[in-house]
C-alpha cells in the first residue's frame, strides 16, 4: 500500500510517501522563512498554500510514483497553528475526492514517536519531544501515549527561536545557537524552572535577554541558554523514565538535531543501563513522511475516516488518541 502524507502544523509543508513495507521512499519538506522577525500563522499558510501542489508532485516525482498510485493520504489534524492546519487537511481532502481513496487525519506528536520507533529499532521507549511549539515527555502505557511531563508555557524550540531573535540570529535560530554555543566557556546564572515532571522556558529567555543588555558576549548566553535548558529536559526524561520503567529513550522534534541535547540524554541513559535512540535528521523536523508512516499504521489497525472527520484541531493533546495499533 502507498501512503502519502502532507504535514503542515507549523513553518514547514511536507509531503513523504510510505511504501507497503512502510519504507520512507520521499520526504519533500519546504519550510517558511520569514524575511523578518517570527512566524505569523497566516504568513505560513499562504506559503503553504502557494507550494503544497508542486511538493506532491515533486514526493510522487522523487517516489517513482504517480498520483493514481497512492492508497491512502494521511495528513497532520493537529496540535498546530490553524491556517496551517487548514491547508494541509484541505489538500488532503482533494486528493482523497479526486483519486477516490481513504483519508486519514493524525495525530503530529504520536507521528514523530512511531516515525522514531520504525526506524531506530527501539521496542518501547519514553519519547523526549523537544520542538517548537512543544515540549512533553510520552510514554506508552494502558491503550495510549500518556504525556508525564511538559512545558508549561512555551515550547523549548519557540523560546530559542526568539532568543535567537533578540540576538540577531534569524529565525529558526536553533542551529545557529548550538553553533554560538560552542564558542562560550562561561555558565551565567539562568533560572533552572522544573516543577515535578514539567518545566518552563520563558524565565530563561527573560533572564538571558537582561543578561544581554547587560553586556555579556552572546556565545556565553548562547552555551548558558542550552547548558540549563536541556539539563532540565534530561532531568524530567530521567524521572519519567524511573518512574514508569523504560529502558529506552528516543528523541524526537526538531530540536533533538541538537547535539549537545543528544550527548546529554546519552549520558543520563547510558548512567541508567538504558539506550538512547535518534532518528535521521530529516526525520526529526517536522516532515510528511511521519504522517504518511502513522496514517499508514493507523489504517492498517482498522481506523477509518470520512471526509466529516477530518477537521483540524489546533490543541489535540497526545494522550486523546486510543493507540490500538499498538
Amino acid at each position: 500500500m502507498i501512503t502519502l502524507g502532507i504535514e503542515g502544523t507549523a513553518h514547514t509543508l511536507g509531503v513523504g510517501v510510505v511504501d507497503s513495507d512502510r519504507k520512507v521512499i520521499a520526504n519533500v519538506i519546504d519550510m517558511f522563512m520569514p524575511p523578518e522577525g517570527g512566524l505569523h500563522p497566516r504568513e505560513a499558510a499562504n506559503h503553504h498554500s502557494d507550494v503544497v501542489a508542486s511538493a506532491i508532485g515533486r514526493a510522487a516525482e522523487e517516489a517513482g510514483i504517480t498520483l493514481k498510485d497512492i492508497n491512502l493520504v494521511s495528513f497532520s489534524m493537529g496540535p498546530g497553528l490553524g491556517p496551517c492546519l487548514r491547508v494541509a487537511a484541505t489538500a488532503a481532502r482533494a486528493l482523497s475526492s479526486r483519486l477516490n481513496i481513504p483519508i486519514m487525519g493524525v495525530n503530529h506528536c504520536i507521528a514523530h514517536i512511531e516515525i522514531g520507533n520504525a526506524t531506530t529499532g527501539c521496542d518501547d521507549p519514553a519519547l523526549l519531544y523537544a520542538s517548537g511549539g512543544n515540549t512533553q515527555v510520552i510514554a506508552y502505557s494502558e491503550g495510549r501515549y500518556r504525556i508525564f511531563g511538559e512545558t508549561q508555557d512555551i515550547g523549548i524550540g519557540n523560546m530559542l527561536d526568539k532568543l535567537g531573535r533578540e540576538l540577531g540570529l534569524g529565525f529558526y535560530a536553533g542551529p545557529a545557537i548550538e553553533k554560538l554555543a560552542k564558542e562560550g566557556d562561561r555558565l551565567l546564572n539562568l533560572p533552572y524552572s522544573v516543577k515535578g515532571m514539567d518545566v518552563a522556558f520563558s524565565g530563561i529567555m527573560t533572564a538571558a535577554l537582561a543578561l544581554k543588555k547587560k553586556g555579556y558576549r552572546p556565545e556565553d548566553i548562547a552555551y548558558s541558554v542550552q547548558e540549563t535548558a536541556f539539563s532540565m529536559l534530561t532531568e524530567v526524561t530521567e524521572r519519567a523514565m524511573a518512574h514508569i520503567g523504560k529502558s529506552e529513550v528516543l528523541l524526537g522534534g526538531g530540536v533533538a538535531q541538537n547535539l549537545r541535547l543528544q550527548e546529554m540524554v546519552r549520558i543520563m541513559a547510558e548512567d541508567r543501563g538504558a539506550k538512547m535512540f535518534v532518528p535521521d535528521r530529516k526525520l526529526c523536523a517536522d516532515n510528511g513522511a511521519m504522517i504518511a508512516w502513522l496514517g499508514n499504521i493507523m489504517y492498517n489497525s482498522g481506523i477509518r475516516m470520512s471526509i466529516g472527520d477530518t477537521a483540524v484541531r489546533q490543541r489535540f493533546r497526545t494522550d486523546e488518541v486510543e493507540a490500538v495499533w499498538r
